[in-house]
């Protein structure tokens, strides 16, 4: 990943939260890939998928609460009470992440219990066109 790509992936996550105070930065330990940080707190990976010849980016963050608290968890972390969880349509192991009226990703159970999930987003390269 570029400085240009770092830059725009940043913008993306800022505008997806709602909070600039999301920073983006290069893996020191893989080039090809970012780590997205709130403060001095990491969040979540970014992976380059360069599959098909079209190049996107994978987002996975992990989530240490339990469903009832999803919700309010995010948006404490993030200071956005415009990001809530919608459930899905014939799907009862995921919900999805919205802001807003904004589809941002989804989010699985890691197990049986429910007392952790993980956040999945796709970043298209058309998603980073504007940013």
């Amino acid at each position: 990943m570029d400085k240009t790509e770092l830059r725009k992936l940043q913008a993306f996550f800022r505008q997806s939260f709602g909070n600039d105070g999301v920073r983006v930065t290069l893996d020191p330990k893989n080039t090809e890939a970012a780590v997205a940080q709130f403060g001095e707190r990491e969040i979540g990976k970014i992976i380059v998928d360069d599959e098909d010849g079209d190049r996107s980016f994978s987002f996975e963050m992990k989530i240490p609460v339990g469903r009832e608290v999803l919700q309010e968890y995010l948006r404490r972390l993030f200071e956005n009470d415009k990001l809530k969880i919608v459930a899905r349509a014939k799907k009862t192991d995921s919900v999805e992440l919205n802001n807003g009226d904004d589809y941002l990703g989804i989010i699985s159970a890691d197990d049986p219990r429910g007392s952790s999930y993980t956040l999945q987003m796709a970043v298209l390269d058309f998603d980073l066109e504007d940013m």
